[in-house]
Formats: structure tokens, C-alpha cells, sequence
């Protein structure tokens, strides 16, 4: 088929066999580079591509798979962490793709929340990958001597038109050598990843909200609303590449999955969730997880300490997971049988 291709191209002949190269479609979709997002694996980026509406606006598009390896739909709903961790993706991007900061500068999240809608049509896991759009607005943009040393990010994400959620987040950006100063003895990956304390053994998924022991980020303590953080540095989502902390995406996993165990033993989803980044979270100790609570307001205070320092601060929003919906599309039937065929035999349905 590659010669009789070459022959097709050269004009020594005039068709292919099975036809010739197909025409492609009208549109193309592709991924943003990888190294736009701060990932090292292809399958975890997210966004789709971006297009700047103003000085400070941008449309951002974005795909969810039907099935994520750590943000698993449930009850027929995307995880809300997906959604965390898709805008957690656009402030990498923009910083290098719109205000020109240079790979190799350091990103550090100070507050981030967000809320979706629960039960939204905009949430259901369907036959397809979801097509999300994200209009975003920058504000508070910091310059330090021409580079972009702050920038804050309002989003609002749809879906088919349906409002999906919202997020707010901050962050600040560093040179190599002013995060060096900033780190210490800490700013070299390989030492610090050398001296990561061992995983302890993970509660029960069923617990947390999970299925694989391995996507557990809490240890059980003698206390009943406190844990361990599990800092798996081996994990392959949350430690997409190496790292000299722990990512803050962990601490948001740790913080929705305390909440998970406070708020009972029924499945629940995060619906919102409000942090604060004060601190790095090292991983040569290990950092304590506690949850309780908040009377009257159905929220989770959760708070994250490392040698006496508190490091992060999360309120959660949880609900219930409503009912499973059957996912939309065709009805199923059977193909038919055709009189005189063995079944095994039977011809294939069309692709």
C-alpha cells in the first residue's frame, strides 16, 4: 500500500486501489504543547487552544475525556477537581503564550476556588469527550522590570452554551535564580525527591471516594479527622514530572477527599471549594491533614500543617451524588441474524 501511495503521488498511476488520500475535515483539534500546561505526559493536556479576545480577555477551549485515570467521572458526572485542575492549566499557558514569561520560570498558586453546578446538564459524562469553552479575564497584572510578576484569573466555563462553573485564582512567577534564593537547599529537585519521607499505607478508597488504593492521599492517624498526607512521588498524575514540593494539586485532592470522609459515608461530590496557599509543603517531613466541620454553613474546614506551620486552607462545598442517569444516545439492538449463518459468522456492524 506505501509503494502503490508513492506511485499514486508520483503520477505513475492514476488511483490507489482502496482510493485516494482523504480530504481532511474542515477543522483540526489538537492539544496546546505540553510544555505550555507544565506537563510531561501528552495524555494529561487539557486544554485544546486559546484566542485573544482583549488586552487582558482570552476564550480558552478545552476537552474532558470520558474517563480520566485520577479524575474519574461518577454517577454519570465529571469530576470537579477536572475542572480545577483545567484552569489550574491555563495560567501556565498564558503566562508563556500571552505575557511572554520564559519557560523555565517558577508558578506559584497563592489562592485558588471555584464552584460548579452539581446537577447541570454541563457536568454529565456523556458518549463523547465534553467540549468546554473558558472566557477568562486577567486583572492585577504585576510587572517587575518588564516581566509579568503577578497575574490574577477570573473564569467562567460552558458547555454547549450551559454554564458549567467558575473559578478565581492568583499567582506569582519567579526566575530561576530569584526562586533559588526563595527555596534554599530545597530548590533542587533530585535532593529533594532523595529525601522524600516514606508512603504510608493509604484508609480505604471507599472511604475518600476512590476505587484504587493508589489514588488514596490519606493515612489513617489515631485521630479520627486527621491523616497523614501520602505524598507519592511516583504517582503518575499528581507528579505528572519531578518536583521539589508537594504540588498544590495534591493539596486539593487531600483537602476534597477529608472532606469526603466528614461528610458521611454516601458518595459526594466537591460542588465548590475555597483554598489558600500561605506555605511550601516539603517533602523531607511529613504534613498532617485535619478536617472538621463548619456548623450551619455544610462546609469542610480543612487545613494542612508540616512541623507546626500551617501551609494551606480549604473550605469545601459537598453534595450528594445524584442518582446515575443513563448516558444519552441510541437505543441498543441487537443486529440481526441472518438465516443459514452459524452466529459466529455472523458479518460485522458497520463501524
Amino acid at each position: 500500500m506505501e509503494f502503490e501511495y508513492a506511485r499514486y503521488q508520483s503520477g505513475a498511476i492514476t488511483q490507489l486501489p482502496f482510493g485516494g488520500p482523504a480530504e481532511p475535515p474542515a477543522t483540526v483539534t489538537t492539544t496546546v504543547p505540553r510544555e505550555y500546561v507544565h506537563k510531561a505526559a501528552l495524555a494529561e493536556v487539557l486544554l485544546t487552544g486559546w484566542h485573544r479576545d482583549a488586552q487582558d480577555s482570552f476564550t480558552i477551549t478545552a476537552q474532558w475525556p470520558r474517563a480520566h485515570s485520577f479524575y474519574r467521572s461518577q454517577n454519570g458526572l465529571h469530576d470537579p477537581l477536572l475542572f480545577a485542575e483545567t484552569v489550574r492549566q491555563i495560567f501556565p499557558l498564558l503566562s508563556h503564550a500571552a505575557y511572554t514569561v520564559p519557560f523555565g520560570h517558577h508558578l506559584i498558586w497563592e489562592y485558588f476556588r471555584y464552584a460548579i453546578a452539581p446537577g447541570a446538564a454541563a457536568l454529565q459524562a456523556r458518549l463523547r469527550p465534553a467540549e468546554v469553552t473558558l472566557y477568562v479575564n486577567c486583572h492585577d497584572v504585576v510587572q517587575r522590570r518588564g516581566k509579568l510578576g503577578a497575574l490574577s484569573l477570573h473564569v467562567e466555563a460552558r458547555r454547549d452554551g450551559v454554564w458549567l462553573g467558575s473559578a478565581q485564582t492568583r499567582f506569582s512567577s519567579h526566575a530561576p535564580a530569584i526562586y533559588r534564593r526563595l527555596r534554599a537547599d530545597y530548590a533542587d529537585v533530585d535532593t529533594a525527591l532523595a529525601a522524600a519521607v516514606p508512603v504510608p499505607l493509604p484508609v480505604s478508597p471507599k472511604l475518600v471516594g476512590h476505587e484504587l488504593r493508589e489514588n488514596v492521599v490519606l493515612a489513617a492517624t489515631t485521630s479520627p479527622h486527621r491523616w497523614q498526607l501520602r505524598v507519592d512521588t511516583d504517582h503518575p498524575v499528581l507528579f505528572d514530572h519531578p518536583v521539589d514540593h508537594v504540588p498544590g494539586a495534591l493539596m486539593l485532592e487531600a483537602a476534597r477527599q477529608a472532606a469526603h470522609v466528614v461528610a458521611g459515608p454516601a458518595r459526594a461530590m466537591a460542588a465548590a471549594m475555597d483554598t489558600k496557599f500561605t506555605r511550601f509543603a516539603e517533602l523531607d517531613a511529613p504534613c498532617w491533614v485535619e478536617a472538621e466541620p463548619e456548623q450551619g454553613t455544610g462546609r469542610v474546614r480543612v487545613a494542612i500543617h508540616q512541623e507546626g506551620q500551617e501551609l494551606f486552607t480549604a473550605r469545601v462545598s459537598t453534595t450528594p451524588l445524584p442518582a446515575r442517569r443513563p448516558l444519552p444516545g441510541p437505543a441498543v439492538t441487537h443486529s440481526p441474524i441472518h438465516p443459514g449463518l452459524h452466529p459466529a459468522v455472523q458479518p460485522a456492524v458497520p463501524a
